[in-house]
Order: C-alpha cells, then sequence, then structure tokens
C-alpha cells in the first residue's frame, strides 16, 4: 500500500474510520469518503482537514484514480461502493489493514483487549503515556475526557489500541486486534459476548489465543490471573507472559486495595499508587495500565501522576445531572457482567438513598436470549430496575429474543421492584412518579436511549417546579 496515494473510505464518518481518513490526509495522501449519514461533528472535522466527503453510497462515488478503497466493518455485502470495487477489481482493504501498514508497523503498540474494561484501561494508559510526556497516538471505543478524542496519531513510538476482538470486515472474519502488531497485550477478562459473530466461548478463546501468538519475544502478555478463561487461553502461549490480580498466585498481585470516596488505591510490587475512579474493576484496570507503563520504561513517579490526573471517560458512570434531589448516572455497560460491576461502583461511589437502573436489551447479544438469566441476576442489584423494549426486535429470531416480561418476573423474584416498560417517555414518567431524594438512577446502555437522560432530568426539574408553586 505505500506505493499507492489515492485512498477512498467507505463508511467514512465512524469515529475510528474518519479519525485514519484524516490522519492519512494529514499524511499527504489524497483522501476521499463516503457515508449514509454525513453530519457533525465528524462531517466537520473531515472537512476541516480537507478530506471531500460525498453523502450516500454510490458507486460513482468511488474516484475514477483511487488506488485503494478502504472498507469500513459496518460495510456489506449489497453496498453500492463495495459492490463497485469488487466489480472494476480495485485494491480494497480493511481499516486495521491500513493502520497496521501505516501507523503500527515499526512502533511500540500497546494493545487493551478483553470483554470488560478494554476502554478505561486504554484511556489509563493513554493518558499515563501522554502526562510522562510520551505523545502517544491512540486508538480508544469512547473519548477519554482528558485527550478529548477517540483517536490521534502522532509521530511518537508509543501506540496505544483498544484491542477489539469483533471481526475486521465482511471480507475478513478474523478479530480486528489481529492486525496491530502488538509489543505489549493486556488480556483484562474473558467472557462470552458478541452472539451475532461468536457461536460459543471456545470460539472466542480461540481468538485469543490466536492475538498471543503474535506478542514478540521482547514484548509481554499482561493476563488476569484471577480469571480461569484467561489463564486457560494462556496456557502454552509462546509470549512472555506475567499474571496480575488479587490471588497469591499472580505474579503480580495488587494489595492492599483501599476506597475512600471517589478514589482507590493499591499496591503493586511495593508501590503505592491511587486512581481518582471506585470499584474493584476499575483497580483491576488501573493496574493493568500500571505494569504496561512500567514495562514500557515509565518510573512509579511518572505513573503515579498520570493516574491521579485521569478524568475519566465519557459514559463511564458519569453524572449528567440531579434534579429533586436524584442524581442521574449514564454508563455504557451492557453485558451482564458490566451492569453488577456497575452497579457496585455506583453504590460505592454515591452512597444512593437507592438505586435504580434503566436498562436498555440494545447490543446484539442483549437482544437475544443468550444472558436471560444474567440479566436479571445482574439487574437484582438494583432497588429498582426498569427494562426498556428490545430495539429493531425483527433482527432476532423471536426463539432467540431475549423476553424483557420474564426477565422482569426474575428480577421481582429476587426482591427487587421491576418494571417493563416500552417507550422513553413511559419510563420519564414512571422515575419522576416515584424517585425520592437521595436517589440516583443509573441509565444503562451502549446508545442514545432516545435522551432518556436529559428527558429524566427535565421531567424532575419540572415537577420539582411544579410541587413548589
Amino acid at each position: 500500500m505505500s506505493e499507492k496515494k489515492n485512498f477512498h473510505f467507505v463508511g467514512v464518518c465512524g469515529t475510528a474510520m474518519g479519525s485514519v481518513a484524516a490522519a492519512m490526509k494529514a499524511k499527504g495522501y489524497r483522501v476521499t469518503g463516503s457515508d449514509q449519514n454525513v453530519y457533525p461533528p465528524m462531517s466537520t472535522f473531515l472537512e476541516q482537514q480537507g478530506v471531500e466527503i460525498s453523502s450516500g453510497f454510490k458507486a460513482e462515488h468511488l474516484p475514477e484514480d483511487a488506488d485503494v478503497i478502504v472498507i469500513g466493518n459496518a460495510i456489506s455485502r449489497g453496498n453500492e461502493e463495495a459492490e463497485a470495487a469488487l466489480d472494476r477489481k480495485l485494491l480494497y482493504v480493511s481499516l486495521p489493514e491500513v493502520l497496521k501498514e501505516h501507523f503500527l508497523r515499526g512502533k511500540r503498540n500497546f494493545v487493551v483487549s478483553g470483554t470488560h474494561g478494554k476502554t478505561t484501561t486504554t484511556s489509563i494508559l493513554t493518558w499515563i503515556f501522554e502526562s510522562a510526556g510520551k505523545n502517544p497516538s491512540h486508538m480508544i471505543g469512547g473519548i477519554p475526557r482528558n485527550m478529548g478524542q477517540g483517536a490521534r496519531f502522532t509521530d511518537s513510538d508509543f501506540v496505544v489500541l483498544e484491542g477489539d476482538e469483533y471481526d475486521t470486515a465482511f471480507f475478513d472474519k478474523r478479530s480486528k486486534f489481529l492486525h496491530y502488531l502488538p509489543e505489549v497485550v493486556v488480556v483484562n477478562n474473558i467472557e462470552f459476548d458478541h452472539a451475532d459473530i461468536y457461536n460459543s466461548l471456545d470460539e472466542i478463546k480461540l481468538t485469543f489465543r490466536r492475538l498471543l501468538n503474535i506478542v514478540p519475544r521482547n514484548g509481554m502478555a499482561f493476563v488476569n490471573g484471577d480469571c480461569p478463561n484467561s489463564l486457560d487461553v494462556a496456557q502454552g502461549a509462546p509470549a512472555p507472559m506475567t499474571t496480575v490480580g488479587l490471588a497469591d498466585s499472580c505474579d503480580i498481585q495488587i494489595k492492599d486495595v483501599a476506597y475512600e470516596g471517589v478514589t482507590s488505591s493499591f499496591t503493586l510490587e511495593g508501590e503505592r499508587y491511587s486512581i481518582p475512579m471506585s470499584g474493584e474493576f476499575n483497580v483491576r484496570n488501573a493496574a493493568m495500565a500500571v505494569c504496561s507503563a512500567l514495562f514500557a520504561g515509565l518510573t512509579p513517579d511518572e505513573v503515579r501522576v498520570g493516574l491521579l490526573g485521569f478524568e475519566g471517560i465519557a459514559r463511564r458512570q458519569e453524572l449528567r445531572g440531579e434534579a429533586r434531589g436524584v442524581k442521574v448516572v449514564d454508563d455504557f455497560a451492557h453485558h451482564p457482567t458490566a451492569i453488577q460491576q456497575a452497579a457496585d461502583a455506583i453504590r460505592q461511589k454515591y452512597d444512593p438513598k437507592r438505586l435504580w437502573v434503566i436498562f436498555e436489551p440494545r447490543s446484539n447479544t442483549t437482544r437475544r436470549n443468550v444472558f436471560q438469566n444474567e440479566l436479571a441476576d445482574a439487574l437484582s442489584r438494583a432497588d429498582l430496575a426498569i427494562v426498556a423494549a428490545v430495539p429493531n426486535p425483527e433482527k432476532v429470531a423471536e426463539s432467540d429474543r431475549l423476553s424483557p416480561e420474564k426477565l422482569i418476573a426474575d428480577i421481582e423474584a429476587q426482591g427487587t421492584h421491576g418494571w417493563f416498560l416500552h417507550t422513553v417517555d413511559e419510563i420519564v414518567a414512571k422515575v419522576t412518579e416515584l424517585a425520592e431524594e437521595g436517589d440516583v438512577v443509573a441509565v444503562l446502555s451502549n446508545g442514545g436511549f432516545g435522551g432518556v437522560h436529559d428527558k429524566l432530568l427535565a421531567s424532575l426539574e419540572a415537577s420539582a417546579k411544579q410541587g413548589a408553586l
């Protein structure tokens, strides 16, 4: 790809696609792109970078002189531009392939993987490098508040990547992270997820084994020593291996964990560290970032400064506002384990009178009944739980689809008050009616959820004013 000059990105307005397109433009390539939904802020950002964007997918959007067509992983067969690229026998590649050849080769790549905690761990490590003056490149599936953007590409030797096990493109069903040329891999944990592309936990384990197979002899894999699935995957891997966790059997043990308000502290290898985040899972995330940064050559003091300055990530235990004495918190959690961890951490952080959890079963996995029982167990950690309707239910066969009605029945059987409410307006009305001062309402979704956060706050505020009249 090095001698190619003209790149066209199909699906250019995705966060990662747009960031890489802009970085390619900055490297001196001619870059064009197209997308079905062209709107700010990504459209504005790309225009400012000089990337020409076309609205919609049409064969004529492919420039006559295009050397490389970059096809996003949201694009499938039947897309007019993908079909035209195939018809014209053009060179087409995935985004991870572009990253590999133009941004990762020859660099020190730190790849953070696992079912949970990828975004947080990647963000913490990126900020540790940044605060130590390393000016790292990064690509993250969320927006770290310290960095203000999910992706950035610099001249630094250090690159920090959120390593996604999701597939690469319609023509490449390998996991994205297999393209990332890792020097260091973090395996936070491994559970079943992505039921739309994996049929079993064994298939997920296989792709993680493949990842560990490409860690070089002078690199390192930091593996969760408390997670049986992670340990199983690491068994026999050729990479140098260090287990990290709370158990005595771990190579690096997390010791003396303490929680004080919104701060968590812990000891690694005789050094004390603190991070302004709550919850055991965030201690584990921070510990993995610390181990990775020390392997990179940073000092414990540099790491300490980075941790203390970390400001968190949008949509991770993010307080959206307070009205009528009720706090509304936004969190991205959607896997049962993540829901349980989020509920526990929010209790620890806010000490609510009552904890509400409003859950939207929106991910490809939670739309299915694969976690029917596990979701009930996780949501029953709340005092009151609301389950929204499954979005686009027609995308999942009824026999495979999550039953919100059964979910609520199972939640109530465990002692938590529960409601299945179809619309955002119904949800807002129910919380406005029953919420009490001192309650915390946690909204859990991996999507926008119809703007329920702002609607909740507005409704609570309006009811407080009405009550004061």
